[in-house]
């Protein structure tokens, strides 16, 4: 009976660790227009709207080409998220804002988001990841 009841436990377990990994998906982002191949592409993805443009969840970074460019995010667990762009012209890993906090690089935001004055909401730049897809930003100088 013991025996029963330990491999009904160890069954059990191997499902829902299997379940947990069908849960994580890749999220593509591509990012449109971007003007030249100086510097670097960098893009944060974002959990909540407490963290949103405070603590990314997870960021990559790329080479800057003309054109369009691809980073992906692989075994990221379905949920909301919000994704924002820069392209570090300098490399000096901050996006660089002229005397009145007007930005001097590219920067973009998931579903094009735009904002007054700063940044758009989370709620915004939301998008629900239900299984692994790509997302377009495109960037704005």
């Amino acid at each position: 009976m013991k025996t029963l009841i330990g491999i009904g436990m160890m069954l059990a377990l191997v499902s829902a660790n299997q379940a947990v990994v069908a849960q994580q998906v890749t999220l593509t982002v591509v990012v449109k227009g971007v003007k030249d191949a100086q510097g670097k592409v960098s893009v944060a993805l974002y959990g909540t709207e407490k963290d949103f443009m405070k603590n990314l969840l997870v960021g990559k970074t790329t080479v800057a080409k003309e054109g369009d460019v691809q980073v992906v995010f692989e075994n990221i667990p379905q949920g909301s998220y919000a994704v924002s762009v820069m392209h570090d012209e300098n490399q000096n890993d901050k996006l660089d804002t002229n005397m009145i906090g007007i930005p001097k690089e590219g920067y973009g935001f998931s579903n094009d988001a735009v904002g007054s004055f700063g940044p758009p909401s989370f709620e915004k730049a939301r998008f629900a990841l239900k299984g692994s897809q790509t997302i377009v930003v495109t960037i704005r100088y």
